[in-house]
C-alpha cells in the first residue's frame, strides 16, 4: 500500500532525527574516500570500462556460464543448484542443513541471504543461526534490518551498540571504545564459529571455468566460516558469474576503493570448494579446527528470484551489473541523510535499489523509495561498471506511474484527476507539464504570482500537489527571455562582423521566471563578439522526465532538436544556461533521438560559463575585463561562494566557471557540498522538504561561516540558487551575471 504524503514526511522526520547524523557521516566519509583512493588510480577510468565490459559479456552468456559453472563445481567435487525463488532457495538450504543435523550454521555477511530472509526459515527449523560480519552481528541482536549494502549497521553509533551489548550481555567490564567492542565481538564470535556444524557465505564473484569464489570483507570472519565447519553453503545471485579467474582483477582493484575508499579491502579471498580445513587458526590459535581429513562438503547455490527475467528486461537489464559496492548510496545526497531504512526496499537501498526491488519483490515496493531518486547523476560517475542508475529509476517510474491501466503517460499528462487507479498523480502532472503552467503564468503575471502567494491558493496547492507552504514560488515575468530579445532588436553584433554564432537556449526558468539570467548571457556573449540567437525553442523535457514521464519527454526531445537542427547546420553553437537541461541534451537524449542527431547536438552544445572559458583562452579581444564603468560593477566586491549544480558536476564543467570568474579578478570559494537538496521539484513537495533542507544544510553552514558570510553567493543552477535563497539570509545569483557586470 502505497504511503500518503504526510506518512511519508513523519518518516523520514524520524529517521532524520534518529539515525541521520551516523548516516551522513558514515556515507560522507566513504566518498570522500572514494575521491581520494581513485584519484591515485592512474587507469581508474580503463578499468571500469573493463569491469562494465565483463559484466555485459557475462550477462549475455549467463545460461552458457551457469553450466559451464556446474561442471566445474561438481568436478571440484561439489553442488550446484539453481533456485527459481526466495522459497526454492530456501527450501535447499534448510534441507542441507538438516541432513548434516545442523544445530548451528554461521554466516558471513551477504544480501543475497538478506533477500531470501534464510535466518528466518532455518530458525523456524530449529536450527540456531548467528551473523559473523561484525555490523550483521549487531543488528540481529537489536533485530533490525541493514540500512547500507556495504555498511550494514552505518546507521548505528558506537555509544548505541556499546549500550546493546550492555544490555544482551551484561559484560564484567564496561565497554566504551571501537577497539574494546570489537574485541568483545570477536571473542563471543569465535565460540560460535568453533562449534558451529555449517558455514554459509555470499560470493562477491564466481569463476565459472574453475568454481573459484571471491569473497571480499573487511573482516577475517568470511573465511573462517568457509574453512571451519565441515560444509559450507555459498549463495549467490546468478549474476554473480564471470567467466574466468583473470576476470576478477579489475573488480578487485574497483570494488574497495568504490564502496569504503580503501585501495584495497582487508580481505580478498579466493576459494575453490570444497575447501581443506587447515590445523591451525593463525588469527585465533586456541581455535580448534577441523584436520583436513574429515568429510567436507560444499553447495553453491544460484538464485534466480527474477533476475533471469530482469536480463530478458532492456530497461532494468544494466541492474545485473552491479556489484554491490554502495558508490551510489555513499555519492546520494538524500541517502546521505537517511540511509537505507527510508532509501531503500525489502532488501536493497541506495540509488541501484529500485532496480532491484522492482525485479525482485515488484513495482509496489519499489514505489515507495523510488523517487528519493532525483536524476542528479552523481552516481553514475561513482558506479565502477558505469551503470546509469538513474535512467533505470526513471523507467520504473514511468511503469509506476502506468500502474494497472497501462496507460501511456501523454494519455494522462493533463491536470484533470486521475479516473483510473495507478495512474500518474496529480502532483506529478502539475510537475511534468510546468511548461504549460509558466506559459499561463507569464500570460496572466504580474496577477498569477499575486493569486498563487494568496493563502487559500497555498492550501488548494498543498492539498492537490503537494507543494508545501514554506517553499517560495517562483514569480513570472510578463515580458519572457525570448519577448525581450525580440524587443531589443535581436542580437547587437552583426553575424558579418561576429567571430562566432551562438543560440543561447531559452530554458523554462530563463524564458519565463529568472530572464535576468538570459540578458546577462547574451550580453556577455556579444561582448565576447559572438552573434546570438534567441530561437523558438520548447522546453527541455527535463520536467516530465523528473516525474517519470518518459513518452512525454521523449516528444520535447524531438521537438528541441527540430527546434535547434537548422542552427546547428548553420554552424550556430548551442549555449546553456541551465545545466539541467545540458545534461538532457548530452545525456539523456541519447535514449530518445537517433544517433547522428544526438551527436549532433552533443557535439555543439554548451554549458554558458564553459563557452565563455573557451572565448576567452582563444585569444578573443572583449570587453569582459574593462568594465569599471559598467552599472552596478563594484571593484571592492570580489568574494565568491560559488556552489556547482549536479549535473554540471557530473558533466566536468565547474572549473571553467571557477577560472572565468578568477579571471575576472573574483576570489572564489567552492562550496564543500555536493548536493544543495532541492534538485528541481523534489524540494517543493512537502513530503520532502525536511530531507531537501537538510541535505542543504552543510552549504550553509560553510556560506554562513567566517568571512565565507561576507561573500557574494553564486550557483549555476536554478534548483541550487532557490535552494540558497532559502537557505541563507542574502541574495544569490548566477556567475553569467557576475561575469557580464565585469
Amino acid at each position: 500500500m502505497s504511503s500518503t504524503r504526510e506518512e511519508k514526511a513523519a518518516r523520514i522526520r524520524h529517521f532524520l532525527a534518529t539515525e541521520g547524523d551516523a548516516v551522513a557521516e558514515g556515507t560522507r566519509g566513504f566518498n570522500a574516500g572514494r575521491y581520494e583512493s581513485v584519484q591515485n588510480l592512474d587507469e581508474y577510468e580503463e578499468l571500469k570500462d573493463r569491469a562494465r565490459a565483463i559484466k555485459e559479456d557475462a550477462i549475455e552468456r549467463l545460461p552458457e556460464l551457469v553450466e559451464q559453472l556446474r561442471e566445474s563445481v561438481e568436478a571440484n567435487g561439489g553442488h550446484l543448484y539453481v533456485a527459481d525463488d526466495a522459497d526454492d532457495a530456501n527450501r535447499y538450504i534448510r534441507d542441507v542443513a538438516e541432513n548434516r543435523e545442523a544445530e548451528t550454521l554461521v554466516k558471513s555477511k551477504s544480501m543475497t541471504t538478506e533477500e531470501l530472509e534464510v535466518n528466518d526459515e532455518l530458525q523456524g527449523a530449529g536450527i540456531d543461526v548467528v551473523e559473523t560480519d561484525l555490523g550483521e552481528w549487531v543488528l540481529q541482536l537489536a533485530d533490525e534490518a541493514p540500512s547500507h549494502i556495504v555498511a550494514p549497521a552505518i546507521h548505528k553509533s558506537r555509544e548505541g551498540i556499546a549500550e546493546l551489548f550492555e544490555a544482551t550481555f551484561n559484560p564484567e567490564e564496561s565497554l566504551e571504545t571501537a577497539e574494546e567492542l570489537t574485541m568483545f565481538a570477536r571473542e563471543k564470535l569465535g565460540e560460535r564459529i568453533a562449534e558451529a556444524d555449517v558455514g554459509m557465505t555470499g560470493a562477491n564473484f564466481i569463476a565459472a571455468d574453475s568454481g573459484t569464489l571471491m569473497l571480499v570483507t573487511s573482516e577475517g570472519n568470511a573465511r573462517k566460516s568457509v574453512v571451519v565447519p565441515d560444509t559450507h553453503v555459498a549463495v549467490a545471485g546468478v549474476e554473480k558469474i564471470v567467466p574466468s579467474v583473470t576476470d576478477f582483477q579489475p573488480f578487485a582493484e574497483l570494488i574497495g576503493r568504490s564502496g569504503t575508499g580503501q585501495d584495497i579491502t582487508s580481505y580478498i579471498s579466493l576459494f575453490t570448494p570444497p575447501t581443506d580445513s587447515p590445523t591451525v587458526d593463525f588469527e585465533m590459535p586456541d581455535t580448534p579446527m577441523a584436520d583436513g581429513e574429515v568429510d567436507r562438503e560444499f553447495h553453491l547455490v544460484l538464485v534466480d528470484n527474477g533476475r533471469m527475467a530482469m536480463r530478458e528486461d532492456e530497461q532494468l537489464k544494466e541492474t545485473l551489473y552491479c556489484i554491490r559496492c554502495s558508490a551510489c548510496a555513499n555519492s546520494c545526497g538524500n541517502f546521505q541523510s537517511v540511509g537505507g531504512h527510508v532509501f531503500g526496499g525489502e532488501t536493497y537501498s541506495g540509488g541501484i535499489a529500485t532496480g532491484w526491488e522492482a525485479g525482485i519483490e515488484g513495482l509496489d515496493t519499489a514505489a515507495e523509495f523510488n523517487d528519493l531518486c532525483t536524476g542528479c547523476s552523481r552516481c553514475v560517475n561513482a558506479c565502477p561498471v558505469k551503470i546509469d542508475i538513474p535512467w533505470i529509476n526513471t523507467v520504473v517510474r514511468d511503469r509506476i506511474n502506468r500502474g494497472e491501466s497501462g496507460k501511456l503517460d501523454f494519455l494522462v499528462e493533463g491536470l484533470t484527476p486521475d479516473a483510473e487507479p495507478g495512474g500518474l498523480d496529480l502532483g506529478k502532472r502539475f510537475f511534468g507539464n510546468f511548461s504549460t503552467i509558466a506559459k499561463l503564468g507569464s500570460a496572466t503575471a504580474p496577477v498569477s504570482n499575486w493569486v498563487a502567494g494568496t493563502r487559500p491558493a497555498r492550501r488548494l496547492l498543498a492539498k492537490t500537489v503537494g507543494i508545501d507552504p514554506r517553499r517560495e514560488l517562483p514569480q513570472f515575468r510578463r515580458q519572457t527571455f525570448r519577448a525581450w530579445f525580440e524587443a531589443r532588436g535581436g542580437s547587437k553584433v552583426p553575424a558579418a562582423r561576429a567571430r562566432r554564432e551562438a543560440v543561447v537556449y531559452p530554458d523554462l526558468y530563463t524564458n519565463h521566471v529568472h530572464v535576468e539570467r538570459g540578458k546577462a548571457a547574451v550580453n556577455t556573449l556579444e561582448a565576447l563578439g559572438v552573434h546570438v540567437v534567441v530561437p523558438d525553442a520548447p522546453s527541455s523535457g527535463r520536467a516530465p522526465l523528473s516525474q517519470g514521464m518518459v513518452s512525454t519527454a521523449e516528444r520535447h526531445a524531438h521537438d528541441v532538436y527540430a527546434a535547434l537542427a537548422e542552427h546547428i547546420d548553420a554552424d550556430r553553437d548551442v549555449v546553456v544556461v541551465e545545466p539541467s537541461d545540458l545534461a538532457m541534451f548530452r545525456r539523456e537524449y541519447e535514449k530518445f533521438l537517433a544517433p547522428k542527431s544526438f551527436e549532433r547536438l552533443d557535439m555543439h552544445s554548451y554549458e554558458v560559463m564553459e563557452y565563455v572559458y573557451g572565448l576567452l583562452y582563444a585569444g578573443a579581444e572583449s570587453t569582459l575585463l574593462t568594465g569599471a564603468d559598467t552599472p552596478g560593477y563594484d571593484e571592492s566586491d570580489t568574494g565568491v561562494a560559488y556552489h556547482s549544480h549536479c549535473q554540471q558536476r557530473t558533466l566536468g564543467l565547474e572549473s571553467y566557471t571557477v577560472a572565468v570568474l578568477e579571471d575576472l579578478g573574483y576570489d572564489v570559494v567552492t562550496s564543500e557540498t555536493e548536493c544543495c537538496g532541492m534538485a528541481g521539484s523534489f524540494g517543493y513537495k512537502s513530503e520532502y522538504y525536511e530531507l531537501s533542507m537538510d541535505v542543504g544544510e552543510p552549504i550553509r553552514e560553510q556560506f554562513e561561516a567566517g568571512d565565507v558570510a561576507e561573500r557574494t553567493v553564486v550557483a549555476s543552477g536554478t534548483s541550487c540558487l532557490e535552494q540558497l535563497d532559502a537557505l541563507l539570509s542574502r541574495p544569490t545569483q548566477h556567475p553569467v551575471e557576475l561575469v557580464a557586470l565585469r
